[in-house]
């Protein structure tokens, strides 16, 4: 449970909140309609991980009959996940880095069905992700470290770190070197 304990603290960090997160806050935080759902998921990883498949497909489906999010529960996602909004969104990458952000109506999976959850077929997104509003990314592509994916962007392509990819199909429209973001 640290990757979820990660991610409510990048919730109150996002929030402007500053130094240690109290227990109380924690937990307080699972009540949010920005985190629940990724409680959810994480609860489903958890099961997953530990073989009780049915039990982690039962998290997964509250997740979608209640937040309109489908997140497969074989999806490896780093700590300090955000989903300000989730319905309409689907996940199903390979895997996600830390510290992502992944707006309502995303669509992260295969570009043909997949009912296996074939691995080599999906995405891969990096840490210090942020994948726009209506963003589809289908296919094995490659999202690297610090990208920016905009709204509504089809990317049928991988995306170098530090690149914004726009539009339909996605272009990359500025690239800004590592050394540009010292510090963060």
């Amino acid at each position: 449970m640290k990757k979820l304990q990660l991610d409510i603290e990048r919730y109150y960090r996002l929030r402007g909140h500053v130094g240690a997160v109290s227990v109380p806050r924690l937990l307080l935080a699972c009540l949010s309609p920005r985190m629940a759902p990724v409680v959810l998921l994480r609860l489903a990883e958890f099961f997953h991980a530990r073989g009780l498949g049915p039990v982690a497909k039962l998290f997964s489906m509250l997740n979608v009959f209640v937040f309109g999010i489908e997140v497969s529960p074989q999806v490896q996602i780093g700590g300090g996940l955000f989903l300000p909004h989730t319905v309409g969104t689907v996940i199903g990458a390979q895997s996600i880095g830390e510290n992502c952000t992944i707006l309502q109506g995303v669509t992260l999976g295969t570009s043909e069905p997949d009912m296996g959850f074939t691995v080599e077929k999906r995405p891969v997104v990096g840490s210090n992700v942020l994948i726009g509003a209506g963003a589809k990314v289908i296919g094995r592509i490659v999202i690297g470290d610090h990208a920016k994916i905009g709204a509504n962007a089809v990317v049928l392509r991988d995306v170098p770190a530090y690149a914004l990819a726009v539009g339909v199909p996605a272009a990359i429209v500025s690239r800004q070197a590592p050394d540009e973001h010292a510090g963060g």
